[in-house]
């Protein structure tokens, strides 16, 4: 028993390390993106499938609530497309379970918006359909995804894993996207107290 855990254990401390050393103009880039959306008068929509709906909507309580200094900031306009369940199972049963996020897209999306796409594998039917959903309406697309993968290579930003193991890639996620949230968190403090 306690070598499957030391194994897992250590399996993610040498992916963290490679992501430390590979990711980190990526990781730049999203937050960047994600902060010039918010200044810009934008929002964020985020969807995921699985693990990663719920990386999507406990992203978004990070940044609508506060990611570590009680509510010293203004709310962040973040919507996680993944929380609507009437939403999602009418889209399902009455057209197609690959629609669920791109036609939220189409009714909340508009230009100077980004949509982020959660995605281990990076290659959900419906993290892509929201991505060209995003795009049709001139929207930034990003991705916290799996490093090559058809995500990775057809949004505008990406952060992507280099691994295939859908554990470790999820494990890698929530590292960066509180990261994320703490980077955006910290910029608009620091712009309010000016």
């Amino acid at each position: 028993m306690r070598s499957y855990v030391i194994k897992n254990i250590e399996e993610v401390i040498d992916l963290l390390l490679l992501v430390q050393n590979s990711c980190l103009i990526e990781f730049e880039n999203l937050a960047s993106k994600i902060i010039s959306t918010f200044e810009s008068g934008g929002k964020l929509l985020v969807c995921g499938n699985g693990g990663s709906a719920a990386d999507a909507q406990h992203l978004a309580a990070e940044l609508v609530s506060s990611f570590g200094v009680g509510l010293k900031r203004k709310s962040l306009p973040v919507v996680a497309l993944t929380v609507d369940t009437s939403i999602i199972t009418a889209i399902a049963n009455d057209f197609n379970f690959d629609l669920i996020f791109s036609r939220q897209v189409e009714g909340l999306g508009k230009r100077g918006d980004a949509l982020l796409a959660i995605s281990t594998s990076g290659e959900s039917a419906n993290c892509l359909a929201a991505v060209e959903a995003a795009r049709a309406l001139n929207m930034s697309t990003l991705a916290l995804t799996r490093a090559n993968s058809t995500l990775y290579r057809n949004v505008d930003f990406a952060l992507g894993i280099p691994n295939s193991n859908t554990q470790h890639i999820q494990e890698c996620h929530i590292i960066l996207y509180h990261s994320l949230a703490e980077v955006v968190e910290k910029s608009f403090l620091e712009r309010e107290s000016e």
